[in-house]
Order: structure tokens, then C-alpha cells, then sequence
């Protein structure tokens, strides 16, 4: 199996509010290459989690361009993102037991997400699956009877119970404890190592954002910045402006102006202080 690749070229999403059109997204324009594995950062409300629906086709674009795969999901009927889900893209949402039948054992909770897989699919054993997340051992035990950080491996491994080619979590380790929400990342490190499946992940929590090799963050809707290996960079978007990182933003407040100048590969910025009224 191969990862998906995610491309987005000015995505938006507009939603209705209190009678008012709300972006979520504001041309947000990203580049995930197949088998990686990036983490979602920003604010709440900052727009990760519409960008991680879309990416699932739980949300249609308003305007741009979403290729998930082959998939061009902005253009995609009901049913044909019904079958994208149900064998190319595993979803894991905020919350647990929202992914899991309570009443069905962990085994039974994988060949139910498995029963929606085209035929043909070739579909793992849901032994190995739960091997995969350190649960083989709790294969048909009660769902009452996990931890919480087992329960969240089990959300897992539903995620990936058709082994698709990317999987979107959205706070796969929030209110866990530190060894829980370790071993979580450690399954999906495992996911992401042993299948080539590309892996697109929400968090708030700057110790796990720090591991991850590449992290994307939003700000208002747009695309503030990126990590790579713990080193945090500024992104130019495609209509060439330059959000800055917030220590600078800090120091350069809205309608200052900046002069931008080139010497010897340097590019320059230097606040211009304006006249006041005369």
C-alpha cells in the first residue's frame, strides 16, 4: 500500500452564521507528500478542523482545489466520496467513543468499519490491526473494560481498519494522560512507518507537535507557518504575501510600513515611521 498526496490550491470554505457568511478557510494552499505524516496547529476556530472534513469529503468546498490522491474532491458526488471513504481515507474524530459502537468489542468495531469497503478491496485480519496499535491482546474485550488510552487505540484502528492511503485524526491524544497519549503517537508513528500511509493529524499539544517531523499551522484561515524538525518558518503563499510569525507581527503592528530590500541574497525588512497628520 502507498500514502494518499494532499494538494490544496486556494481552498475556501464559507459557512452561514447568525445570518452571516463566515470563512473558514481563506485560500489555503498545501502541499502533503505520500507517507508523510503532518501535524495541524493554530487556535481554535482557526480553521483545522474544516480543513481536515474537507480533506475527508465531510465538507465541500466553497472555492479552489483539493486533490486527495486522484481524487479531485471539490468536483466528487455524494456517493462518490462515500466510496473514497470507505476504502481510501480511514477519519478518526475529536471525541473517542464517536468513533466506535459501544456495545461491539474491538474486533467487532473493525469488521463493522470493514463491512463498507468496495468489493475487491483487499482487507487486513482485525487481529492484525489491532496488533498494530497494541491491542491484540484486548481483541474481545468490553469496551467498558479499556482505559481511555485504549479506547483511543481502538478509534485507531478503526481509522485504519480497510488500511486506507491517508488517515485523518483530529486530536487523537487530547485529555489523555502523558504515557496514554504516548502510546497513541507511538501507533500512529507505527501506522505511518510500517504502511507508507500518509498521516494528517490535529493537536494542541506543543510537546507532541515537537516530535512530529512537519507541522502546518493556521491562523484565521490561512496558512501562518510551517516547522520542519522542530525549526519554525514563515510561508509565502501563492499570491506572494508573507504571514509573519507572531513575535514579529508583534513588533510590526497593521498599516506599519515596511520596506523590502535585497542584498546579496538577504531580503531585508525595515519598518518605515510614518509622519503623523499635519
Amino acid at each position: 500500500m502507498s500514502g494518499l498526496a494532499i494538494s490544496t490550491t486556494g481552498l475556501v470554505h464559507i459557512y452561514r452564521a447568525h445570518g452571516h457568511d463566515v470563512a473558514a478557510l481563506s485560500g489555503i494552499g498545501i502541499t502533503v507528500r505520500p507517507g508523510e505524516l503532518v501535524g495541524l496547529l493554530g487556535p481554535s476556530g482557526a480553521g483545522k478542523s474544516t480543513l481536515l472534513q474537507l480533506c475527508g469529503g465531510l465538507l465541500t468546498p466553497s472555492a479552489g482545489r483539493l486533490q486527495i490522491g486522484e481524487h479531485n474532491v471539490a468536483t466528487m458526488t455524494e456517493v462518490e466520496l462515500d466510496r473514497m471513504r470507505a476504502a481510501d481515507v480511514g477519519i478518526v474524530l475529536q471525541g473517542a467513543g464517536r468513533n466506535l459502537i459501544p456495545y461491539l468489542t474491538p474486533t467487532d468495531n473493525i469488521r463493522y468499519a470493514q463491512r463498507a469497503a468496495p468489493r475487491g478491496h483487499d482487507l487486513p485480519q482485525p487481529d492484525d490491526v489491532l496488533h498494530m496499535v497494541g491491542l491484540r491482546d484486548h481483541a474481545s474485550t468490553p469496551l467498558t473494560s479499556l482505559t481511555p488510552g485504549q479506547i483511543q487505540l481502538c478509534a485507531v484502528a478503526v481509522g485504519i481498519a480497510t488500511m486506507p492511503g491517508l488517515l485523518l485524526a483530529d486530536e487523537p491524544t487530547s485529555q489523555l494522560d502523558h504515557q496514554a497519549r504516548d502510546e497513541v503517537l507511538a501507533a500512529i508513528r507505527t501506522i505511518n512507518a510500517e504502511t507508507g500511509m500518509t498521516v494528517l493529524l490535529i493537536t494542541h499539544d506543543p510537546e507532541v507537535a515537537a516530535t512530529l517531523p512537519r507541522t502546518i499551522t493556521i491562523r484565521d484561515g490561512r496558512i501562518a507557518s510551517e516547522g520542519r524538525s522542530g525549526e519554525e518558518y514563515a510561508v509565502v503563499a501563492t499570491d506572494g504575501s508573507l504571514p509573519l510569525p507572531p513575535h514579529v507581527a508583534e513588533l510590526l503592528p497593521a498599516g506599519t510600513l515596511v520596506q523590502v530590500t535585497t542584498d546579496d541574497g538577504e531580503i531585508r525588512l525595515t519598518p518605515i515611521e510614518q509622519e503623523g497628520p499635519r
